[in-house]
């Protein structure tokens, strides 16, 4: 006799099959996107092209996401909350003292799984289009207030701890917010003498350059010297 949930002991109800797929499908999907953007911008992104780079048929897309925008919508905030929840738990696993949880927060911006060409193409292609812009503030804002509120109380405890006579706890965390952005770009257009490790370093120097009691100045190598120098004559 086929088992079924009502006698089958408690805990092991039937495996939702059907609600599995739908994830790995949309999962799919989203992936397909970012490469998709990654490749040929928002504007030459289609359902079409998205198939393509998924294997699957327009109907598969048409069923779970019914439009492109509704597809662009999920594949941003795909990106949006894995890259929160990335930098929430390297918070949250930090050490107990402020200067850690920042510089755990830097590190989670540059890993390998946030941080990668084809996502940060993504981003740029929502910040680069005004219509996408106004798109990007409406899905994403809160997200990015949260982690804005976060890196300003660390920044705050540091400097209510003394000795500080840098700047104040906001204008820190702004600069940080686009030296993110700014690094990033950096790391999309010329990957060949920017990477993730140097993206940490340059920004763990501006943090001991305010902080200088609290978080130690990186040591730079001659060729992470070397690539910025070429960069600024370029």
């Amino acid at each position: 006799m086929a088992t079924t949930d009502a006698n089958r002991p408690e805990g092991k109800k039937s495996a939702p099959r059907r609600t599995a797929s739908k994830e790995v499908r949309r999962s799919q999907l989203i992936d397909a996107t970012i490469n998709s953007i990654a490749k040929h911008g928002i504007a030459g992104t289609t359902m079409s092209t998205v198939t393509e780079f998924a294997g699957l048929s327009i109907g598969i897309v048409n069923f779970h996401f019914k439009s492109k925008q509704n597809l662009l919508d999920e594949t941003l905030m795909h990106l949006a909350r894995e890259h929160h929840d990335h930098w929430w738990k390297y918070y949250r696993d930090a050490g107990l003292n402020a200067p850690e949880k920042l510089l755990a927060i830097v590190d989670a911006h540059f890993h390998p799984r946030i941080c990668t060409r084809k996502k940060i193409a993504v981003w740029y292609a929502f910040y680069g289009e005004a219509g996408r812009r106004a798109r990007y503030r409406d899905l994403v804002d809160e997200i990015d207030d949260e982690r804005f509120d976060v890196s300003q109380a660390l920044c705050q405890e540091i400097i209510d701890d003394g000795p500080h006579d840098g700047p104040p706890a906001t204008q820190i965390a702004k600069t940080l917010e686009g030296l993110y952005d700014g690094i990033c770009l950096n790391i999309l257009m010329y990957p060949d003498q920017f990477s993730r490790d140097q993206a940490k370093a340059q920004i763990r120097a501006y943090l001991a350059s305010v902080f200088p009691g609290n978080i130690d100045m990186p040591i730079f190598d001659e060729d992470d010297v070397r690539g910025a120098q070429n960069r600024g004559s370029g």
